[in-house]
């Protein structure tokens, strides 16, 4: 009984916190859905003022 007392008490788990901290890069491209709302906003502009152009 000794024995099995003792095997358990021996198998810990350790969590040690990383040295650096960690970093989550974000790449988010919204170049298009600019550019679509811009050409959207042109093509609206341009059916206004038909006579201009």
């Amino acid at each position: 009984m000794a024995m099995l007392g003792s095997g358990l008490a021996t198998g810990c788990i350790s969590v040690n916190a990383p040295s650096e901290p960690i970093v989550i890069e974000l790449n988010i491209n919204i170049t298009q859905e600019v550019i679509y709302r811009l050409a959207a906003d042109a093509g609206n502009t341009i059916d206004e003022n038909a006579d201009i152009f």
